[in-house]
């Protein structure tokens, strides 16, 4: 078996009718690209994909010791009609492959000015009472938010989601143009200013506004669109796959291999192999750079060189490679700069989304006082943002965070008696912060931001021996995203939902230079988070069919 191969032999070369079969590399094991593999497997193509660590699932990764397992990444399960189809689509079921279960509540909320948390429950009716008891009226403005917004977000299913945008005309249907008027309001208006127009109380403004840290932006920059997250919470609830989110990676991995795609770990791709399409050489326009639809040269993809853990190079050759790691490295690294359709002054002009600093705690004896989610609000929300989005940045202080507590549900990922925490503060995208390590190990400025974070949840959650209760630590920083998974400015999601990053204005899916060459992840279209990554897959493949419909493909494949 070659090393870090996860398949014993690769499919042969042939087609089902004797013909060559097509080859695809997938580059980037995480989840994006573990399901660009399974459905271009199942498509027909000979898949090889090659991920650059030691172990599969990208950011969402897993790390274990002394009997602790943390997800590393991403820890909300939203949207799971996304994840069934995208099972479906492979034959099989989210009930078939994962172990799920619905929290209650989904979140609890704590306020830095209110010594009472706010539950969110997994009904609906709760949520409205909860709402009506912190503001009169502010109930049934809770049902008309939330039918406003499964309103939206079933449009974006149906137009939005599951679109290439490689043509535009296909937006222009009877159920988008009657509600143009209100889709150009939605997009203009931030989040924050929407939500600020049904509710007073700042406690509810700050739980519908929260979303936006989900989308890598902030309620004051992201589009009110995106209002539509807030039905995915308060009224379908929040679940878990026990076992915890490594259990979705080896799902979707097995079933790759399934198909008979080959999973390389300890494989890093150092270039993007071309040859050049005769005939395709133009001037270039003046003004025009090479990320236009015109200048440079055009050529088509051969392949990938990657490099295995012991150094030695290889050569793969495909039809067809699927960029599904981070796009600034891919555009900047792996291709020459006239190839590039995102060169490095494109990122100059773009958002790379809030790093984080993350810190997984052992913690000895139970934690009643935390849901399996947690939300610490400061009250101070603007400048929260401001310090983390604006001009001049800095660690917030103090900041607003989030905290797991997975072992409140799946005994599975800590020791009996224990308790296993995940803190995320969000921070500036600055990789010059530092890398974090083990017991304190990490660079000053990232063990700060988990100190005050530890502090922070012991006062605001009233557990004021939390300290001495620490049995495991360790942190990560934007330094460890930037090193390990190569993210642009250390961001820990992905560029930012702002207005220009969002819909056909975030980074398109196939290269305008290489043909061959497309995209798939957080990076690209529809967005960041795993049901967007999942979703990313998806819409690679139909881009490669040539389907430039909007709805999700018919199942299964």
């Amino acid at each position: 078996m070659p090393a870090g191969a996860r398949a014993a032999t690769r499919t042969p070369g042939r087609g089902p009718h004797g013909g060559r079969r097509r080859t695809a590399v997938v580059v980037g094991g995480g989840i994006a690209g573990l399901a660009s593999a399974a459905l271009l497997a199942r498509d027909g193509y000979d898949v090889e994909l090659l991920e650059q660590r030691d172990a599969l699932g990208g950011r969402a990764g897993s790390w274990e010791r002394d009997g602790f397992r943390f997800d590393t990444g991403p820890s909300w399960y939203l949207m799971p009609e996304v994840f069934d189809h995208f099972f479906s689509l492979l034959g099989t079921s989210a009930t078939e492959q994962l172990d799920l279960e619905r929290l209650d509540p989904g979140y609890r909320v704590f306020f830095e000015d209110h010594p009472e948390p706010v539950d969110v429950r997994a009904d609906l009716a709760a949520n409205v009472a909860t709402f009506e008891a912190l503001e009169p009226g502010a109930g049934e403005q809770l049902r008309a938010y939330l039918a406003s917004a499964r309103e939206a977000y079933d449009l974006a299913v149906r137009r939005f989601l599951y679109s290439s945008f490689e043509s535009l005309t296909t937006l222009v249907r009877p159920d988008v143009l009657r509600r143009s008027r209100r889709l150009v309001e939605l997009l203009l208006r931030p989040l924050g200013a929407h939500v600020a127009r049904s509710f007073a109380d700042p406690r509810l403004r700050q739980i519908l506004g929260y979303p936006a840290v989900f989308l890598g932006s902030s309620p004051d920059r992201a589009p009110s669109m995106y209002h539509l997250m807030s039905h995915l919470d308060l009224a379908d609830g929040v679940l878990y796959p026990q076992g915890g989110f490594t259990t979705l990676i080896e799902a979707v991995a097995r079933l790759a291999e399934r198909e008979g795609a080959t999973l390389r770990t300890g494989a890093t791709v150092t270039a993007v192999t071309t040859a050049e399409l005769p005939g395709r050489r133009r001037r270039r326009r003046p003004g025009r750079g090479t990320a236009g639809r015109a200048g440079g040269r055009r050529a088509r993809v051969t392949g990938v060189r990657w490099r295995d853990g012991a150094g030695a190079e290889h050569l793969s050759e495909a039809d067809v490679v699927v960029g599904a790691a981070d796009l600034h490295h891919l555009e900047t690294e792996l291709l020459p700069p006239a190839l590039q359709t995102y060169p490095q002054r494109y990122w100059d002009r773009r958002d790379p989304g809030p790093g984080a600093v993350l810190v997984y705690l052992g913690v000895r004896g139970e934690l009643p006082e935390l849901a399996h989610h947690s939300l610490f609000f400061t009250a101070d929300w603007e400048q929260n943002f401001a310090a983390i989005f604006g001009a001049e940045t800095r660690v917030p202080d103090p900041a607003s965070a989030y905290v797991c507590t997975p072992s409140r549900t799946d005994p599975s990922v800590a020791p009996a008696g224990h308790e296993n925490v995940f803190v995320l503060v969000p921070v500036p995208p600055d990789p010059g912060l530092g890398r974090g390590g083990i017991d304190g190990a990490g660079d000053p400025a990232v063990e700060r931001v988990a100190d005050a974070a530890i502090d922070q949840l012991a006062a605001w959650a009233g557990v004021p021996d939390l300290r001495e209760r620490i049995v495991l630590r360790r942190t990560v920083g934007p330094g460890d995203f930037a090193a390990d998974l190569n993210a642009w400015s250390g961001g820990a999601l992905g560029p930012a939902h702002t207005l220009r990053q969002s819909a056909f204005l975030r980074g398109r899916n196939a290269s305008r230079r290489v043909a061959g060459l497309y995209y798939a992840g957080s990076s690209t279209i529809p967005g960041v988070g795993l049901p967007m990554c999942l979703i990313s897959a998806e819409i690679m493949l139909k881009r490669l069919r040539g389907d430039r419909t909007t709805e999700p493909l018919a199942v299964p494949l």
